[in-house]
């Protein structure tokens, strides 16, 4: 996990904290039995995720673009999740390679410094755009009309472009910081010693900004969804669609917090908490680089979320699969029709 800084509320935060025993700015940081372990585990987990989530969130993406008679709100927040998820995991070939390398970057600086600031971006993106999209459906389930400006096309894409100006920025800072050269290697994704002491205050307002503060925002959500659910009298047919898709959306966004989001903070507060110059916390290293593994499966659940919780999904995914199925025979048509005549004769 990279050692890196970030500024603000989600970079502030986000510390890649790779876990190595000593630093990049002084002796070699492979003195630490977690660098092996960093090798095998890495690359595969990272080729992984990115096979499934360039695959889950691009044919996501397509759905979301195909024209269809109705758009909501509800598209346009997943449609920014899918596209933040797609742009992370191009990122993750590069990583694995830098790991399968024995930790040393071949791909230049500029890509190095884009390689932690992707991180953080998708991370912190990720969550608000979940957040918001709980809370949107919480809101248009139980306001329905009351609040229907809040939950107006216009007013989804206003507040997704505020949350990608919001953590891009404020994880701008982390394109300052871009590889080092350590002997006859080239390092990228570490942590600059003189950096640490700042990172420790500044972990603290980002765990608690770009952390707990949405994940309050959705818990709280999931507990007003039920107490509204349990004081509507549900019909013999089960749920009506909209509760049922608001709970469904909540839900899994929760799930996704608590195994994705939630143990690499804690990890990382932990690790930062009881670093010490010199000393290396095998199994608390090893803890960190599977969190921050966990992190980026975020990007391959999110289509889960889509396809269970998206508004006209189905119906978009059965429109475009149909499209796709009779442009294939009528591209096929006229050969067909040529090889029965060629029969004939």
């Amino acid at each position: 996990m990279e050692r890196k800084l970030m500024s603000s509320v989600p970079s502030v935060s986000s510390s890649e904290t790779e876990p190595n025993g000593t630093f990049s700015s002084n002796d070699s940081h492979r003195n630490c039995t977690i660098e092996n372990f960093k090798r095998e585990f890495y690359p595969i987990i990272y080729l992984i995720i990115f096979v499934w989530g360039a695959l889950g969130n691009g044919f996501s993406i397509y759905v979301f673009l195909q024209p269809y008679k109705k758009c909501t709100s509800v598209n346009v927040f997943m449609l920014n999740l899918a596209i933040s998820d797609l742009l992370f995991t191009s990122t993750l070939p590069f990583r694995a390679d830098y790991y399968l390398r024995g930790s040393n970057w071949m791909f230049g600086d500029l890509a190095c410094r884009i390689m932690s600031y992707s991180l953080y971006v998708n991370m912190y993106s990720s969550i608000y755009f979940l957040t918001v999209l709980s809370v949107v459906r919480f809101l248009a389930t139980v306001h329905p009309f009351r609040l229907l400006h809040v939950t107006s096309i216009r007013s989804a894409w206003i507040l997704c472009g505020i949350i990608w100006i919001f953590i891009m920025a404020s994880s701008a800072v982390l394109l300052k910081n871009g590889s080092e050269q350590d002997g006859n290697v080239t390092l990228c994704l570490e942590l600059n010693l003189n950096k640490v002491i700042k990172l420790q205050a500044m972990n603290y307002l980002a765990l608690v900004v770009g952390f707990l503060l949405p994940f309050c925002t959705l818990s709280i959500c999931y507990l007003l969804i039920i107490r509204a659910l349990l004081m509507v009298k549900v019909p013999e047919t089960g749920l009506r669609v909209s509760h049922r898709k608001a709970l469904t959306t909540i839900i899994i966004a929760l799930v996704t917090f608590l195994l994705c989001f939630l143990p690499y903070h804690v990890l990382r507060t932990l690790h930062l908490v009881m670093w010490e110059v010199g000393t290396c916390i095998d199994w608390l290293h090893k803890a960190v680089v599977i969190t921050l593994a966990l992190a980026a499966t975020n990007s391959c659940f999110n289509p889960l979320l889509y396809y269970f919780a998206g508004e006209n999904f189905k119906d978009r995914l059965r429109s475009a699969v149909r499209k796709g199925h009779l442009q294939k025979i009528k591209c096929s048509f006229p050969v067909c029709v040529r090889l029965k005549k060629e029969t004939r004769v």
